[in-house]
């Protein structure tokens, strides 16, 4: 018997723009946590969905269990053990855990055929106490955090005696805490001798969970190596093809005089009593775990959210409470962290995106100036270095770094002074990461000031002037580029205790 539950040998998939994959070789031990790396665009999500059997091959070989192996459908890979869970859990927020878990393999009473509740709660009670997961089985899926219902999938998959679990960005959204558990039901999973694939822009989880992984680059495979056998530079190297000096390209800039001014600012429920400033060439970042509301308070200084209370300044003069169309009026732009349904319009073009909050000014008597709109378009899509087929390309076919590259290239065309980006790179691979953090630097260069909302510690770090840091809705923070580090600043973003005593950077 093999040491492989899975080849993949000399795969290729050509669609109609090229190839996708191009003599890929890929294997996957019992009982492995095998992670495959690549930036956006490098064939990870093709491999995956030939793996679950989303797309046929063009060619190439499959062996499953030692069989040469066709799938049908997705359906035939889930049978026969393939479970994947992706970034977006896709579960029905309306049933409860029980339901969700064994949708399609409920228990049945073989006298009546109804639905056995009893067995089925009973089922998912024992599968929770295997994970060591305390959630209620009746507990609605709506009710639960993002981590938990990862949970959750974990625990359909293995509901289906999986052998293969599939997990695609897992930590991208969770928080410390949380991952750390994701992590130990990894750890459980390998021990009973599932096998992992796993998926993450996050090279610090890759070295905390692999064993074996695989790079990925413009649809080649460029290695297969042990975790012991690579550093963190070594495999950005294999990514990129060339080596990133400097993933945080932090550019000094001059601070100069306050432009924003944040006072007692409070929304019932999510943040209380925040107090900063914000100067003139200055990064801010804004670092907490999830639910510390520093998005909350973003949309609320955007206008996106009402405050209840406190009291924003601009240049010294006090602003009223602002709709976002009077925010950006003011010169002020928010880039979310959820850039596909607050960011940018997936169905429209590149140049219908770019142009949006400028149309009135590329417009003469009512009437779009076309030709000033491409123009403008094709101006940005160099500066930030997009990587589409052309401007007329839909936003949504985009990698996720050259999606966050159009969020962002729409306000470089405004009058925009105070740039809030929420998790900036959240998604995106390290060679746009560094794209986009040479941007943000260059900003701040030129005179802006940036608040930069991130909970990526070595991001918040490498890219601030100032951190400002918030736990529950308060800021318990404050550190000078010089004073931060990691420790200092999990300690403040775990504790209700405030280490500023008063003084934040106004």
């Amino acid at each position: 018997m093999s040491e492989y539950i899975l080849e993949l040998k000399n795969i290729t998939k050509i669609f109609s723009g090229g190839p996708a994959l191009d003599d890929v070789d890929f294997s996957l031990k019992y009982g492995e946590v095998h992670s495959i790396i690549g930036e956006n665009g490098a064939g990870k999500s093709t491999l995956i969905k030939i793996i679950t059997g989303v797309y046929s091959l063009t060619s190439g070989k499959i062996i499953y269990e030692d069989k040469d192996t066709v799938w049908s459908s997705p359906i035939e890979s889930i049978n026969k053990g393939i479970a994947a869970i992706y970034q977006e859990p896709a579960i029905f927020p309306d049933l409860n855990i029980a339901e969700n878990i064994f949708m399609g393999h409920q228990a049945y009473n073989k006298y009546t055929r109804k639905i056995s509740w009893r067995s089925l709660y009973k089922k998912t009670d024992n599968l929770m106490k295997e994970l060591n997961i305390d959630l209620n089985p009746k507990q609605k899926i709506r009710t639960l955090s993002l981590a938990e219902r990862q949970m959750v999938e974990i625990a359909k998959a293995l509901s289906i005696k999986s052998k293969i679990i599939i997990m695609d960005e897992p930590t991208s959204a969770l928080s410390i805490s949380e991952s750390e558990k994701l992590f130990e039901i990894i750890a459980q999973l390998k021990n009973s001798g599932v096998s992992v694939i796993f998926i993450s822009h996050r090279i610090e989880d890759i070295f905390r969970v692999t064993d074996r992984l695989t790079v990925l680059r413009d649809g080649k495979c460029i290695g297969t190596k042990d975790i012991e056998e690579v550093t963190k530079d070594d495999l950005i190297q294999m990514m990129v093809g060339r080596k990133v000096d400097n993933l945080y390209p932090k550019i000094e800039a001059e601070i100069k005089e306050e432009i924003l001014s944040v006072k007692n600012l409070s929304k019932k429920g999510a943040f209380k009593d925040v107090n900063f400033s914000l100067h003139e060439g200055e990064i801010l970042g804004l670092y907490g775990l999830i639910g510390s509301g520093r998005t909350e308070l973003a949309k609320a200084i955007f206008g996106m959210d009402p405050y209840d209370s406190g009291e924003v300044f601009l240049e010294g003069q006090k602003l009223n409470r602002l709709t976002p169309s009077q925010a950006i009026e003011n010169g002020i732009a928010y880039i979310p962290e959820n850039r596909d349904e607050e960011g940018i319009i997936l169905g429209m073009n590149l140049v219908s995106n770019i142009s949006l909050p400028i149309l009135r000014k590329i417009s003469k008597f009512t009437w779009l100036d076309s030709e000033a709109e491409k123009e403008l378009t094709n101006k940005f899509v160099d500066i930030l270095e997009i990587k589409a087929s052309g401007i007329d390309q839909k936003v949504m076919n985009l990698s996720g770094g050259n999606k966050q590259k159009v969020s962002l290239a729409k306000w470089l065309a405004t009058k925009t002074k105070i740039f809030i980006f929420d998790e900036p790179t959240k998604g995106i691979d390290v060679g746009a990461k560094a794209s986009v953090h040479r941007f943000i630097s260059e900003l701040a260069v030129k005179g802006n000031c940036v608040l930069m909302i991130s909970s990526d510690l070595p991001e918040i770090i490498g890219m601030s002037d100032n951190i400002l840091i918030m736990h529950e809705g308060l800021v318990t923070g404050f550190f000078s580029r010089a004073e931060a580090n990691q420790e200092k600043i999990l300690e403040a973003a775990l504790s209700n205790i405030n280490k500023t005593n008063g003084n934040t950077n106004g």
